[in-house]
């Protein structure tokens, strides 16, 4: 089994829900890491807050950000363990926000000490 990492973006902010409407919307969520969570598959995750800091270059040049269109923001992550791409990406398609217009990025979490190992 190999780690994979799902970073989700935007369809949150998209939507004015309700406090009822958001209830129902993250309990799609917790149903969801329950069910990965019960196939042993579901490592951790966590949402983040729109607020941040950017760091750049050589300089070290600090912004305030990210700053990106609300499609592109950044609003969470799962780490998730699958045989390979096509299986993580199969389970990607669970998410919730996919029918809300949200985009699931999916990557596989490359280990430092097999990197390091292929280059000895």
């Amino acid at each position: 089994m190999k780690d994979f990492m799902f970073i989700f973006r935007g369809a949150m902010d998209q939507y004015d829900f309700s406090a009822e409407q958001m209830q129902q919307h993250m309990q799609k969520w917790m149903t969801w890491i329950d069910e990965l969570k019960a196939k042993n598959m579901y490592v951790a995750g966590e949402p983040l807050t729109p607020e941040g800091k950017t760091v750049k270059g050589a300089k070290l040049l600090v912004t305030d950000g990210p700053y990106t269109e609300s499609k592109e923001l950044v609003g969470g992550f799962f780490i998730i363990r699958a045989a390979n791409l096509n299986e993580a990406t199969e389970v990607a398609k669970g998410c919730p926000d996919l029918p809300l217009g949200g985009i699931v990025e999916v990557r596989e979490v490359m280990k430092v000490e097999e990197m390091m190992a292929s280059h000895s």
